[in-house]
């Protein structure tokens, strides 16, 4: 990992998610009396929900009984369920009870509480049949990593703004289960073709780590064979999808840059390590987004001769802060990918997502229940300006 003499901009704050998230209720009536429009994205709200309701019964099993000792733990985990919950709610119908047992439409104002769940309509009986399986943390911690796999089987099947919502929650999900102790790597439960299976890559507490180049196997883009050149059926991106790309690329370019300062400031010891393993991460995951926008006849963004950083990097806390601030960023970065990506590539970007909500909280990053929403980037520092 070298270091470059001349310094541009750091883009990646520049890169995040610019827009607020609305709920995708997709439902409406006219005037008249008409009969209610039906929303495509009710059976996957209906899925999530119910998932959600399984996880807060698992949570109150637990800390009434041998966790009760950590509740302290438990609870802020549990309240992150809830706000879930009121994400997921979101245009169901008003008769659907919230996780408090109220029947509102809307459960945004849902805070934490010691009761359990009610009853949801459409509820899966083998996910209610789960959670009352659970009866220790370690149980619990193992249901959170199921469900982070569970809510990627929907990704295909959702709305973009629903499918940004899953795979956000299912970060939140993956970050839960390694709080309670589950290292398990997290796999793809969505039928997209050639999806990574991995776990994001180790950070400093040194848990279980992918191998850098999952990323790059997680897509498969229509490029000649050992060329990497577009193939004679390349077809162009929507310019949406390009744009998300191009943006998660220059992110990458710039993450690569920042993984280069991280590493010459660190002590030769796990932390180095664990940096040079972020390192090969994201040099994987810009050639992942390389290959694709030239697959499709794109040109491929290059990277910057160097970058301004957002603050002074001098020593070893300030090269772990640089780290969380780059991870933090791209979460938001791989967010708007989610929603931005055709159907069947979706679960490429929420692992991308995940792996870097992860990585952002072992580098030191304060926790969000929504990594890679906008309400992660307003309580972040500030974007870096251009410099030229």
């Amino acid at each position: 990992m070298q270091r470059r003499r001349r310094r541009t901009t750091l883009a990646l704050g520049l890169l995040a998610a610019a827009t607020v998230l609305t709920a995708c209720t997709g439902s409406g009536h006219k005037d008249g009396g008409e009969q209610r429009q039906a929303d495509p994205d009710l059976p996957v709200r209906t899925r999530a929900v119910a998932a959600t309701d399984a996880l807060l019964a698992a949570y109150d099993t637990v800390i009434a009984g041998p966790g009760a000792g950590r509740a302290g733990e438990l609870q802020p985990l549990r309240a992150e369920l809830l706000r879930h919950r009121a994400a997921f709610a979101e245009g169901l119908p008003s008769a659907a009870p919230t996780a408090g047992g109220s029947a509102t439409g809307s459960t945004a104002g849902a805070t934490a509480d010691s009761s359990g769940p009610a009853a949801t309509a459409g509820a899966d009986p083998t996910a209610t049949a789960t959670a009352a399986a659970v009866t220790t943390v370690a149980e619990l911690g193992a249901a959170e990593r199921r469900t982070a796999q569970a809510r990627l089987a929907d990704l295909p099947a959702a709305s973009p703004d629903l499918a940004r919502l899953l795979a956000s929650v299912s970060a939140s999900d993956a970050l839960h289960a390694v709080a309670l102790g589950d290292t398990t790597p997290v796999t793809a439960g969505a039928p997209a073709p050639a999806a990574s299976a991995t776990a994001s890559p180790s950070g400093p507490t040194g848990t279980a780590a992918s191998p850098a180049a999952s990323p790059a196997g997680s897509t498969a883009p229509a490029t000649a064979p050992g060329t990497g050149t577009p193939a004679a059926s390349a077809t162009p991106l929507p310019d949406g999808t390009a744009t998300a790309l191009q943006s998660a690329l220059a992110a990458e370019h710039a993450a690569v840059y920042g993984y280069g300062v991280v590493g010459a400031k660190l002590p030769d010891d796990q932390q180095r390590t664990d940096a040079r393993t972020a390192f090969a991460t994201h040099e994987a995951r810009r050639d992942t987004w390389r290959r694709l926008l030239a697959g499709s006849g794109a040109t491929p963004g290059a990277a910057a001769a160097g970058y301004q950083l957002p603050f002074a990097v001098a020593d070893a806390a300030g090269a772990a802060r640089l780290a969380a601030h780059i991870e933090a960023r791209l979460t938001d970065v791989y967010g708007e990918l989610v929603a931005a990506l055709p159907a069947d590539r979706r679960v490429t970007a929420a692992d991308a997502l995940r792996g870097t909500a992860l990585q952002a909280r072992r580098w030191g990053s304060a926790g969000t229940a929504f990594p890679g929403l906008p309400e992660a980037a307003a309580t972040d520092s500030p974007a870096p300006t251009p410099t030229g």
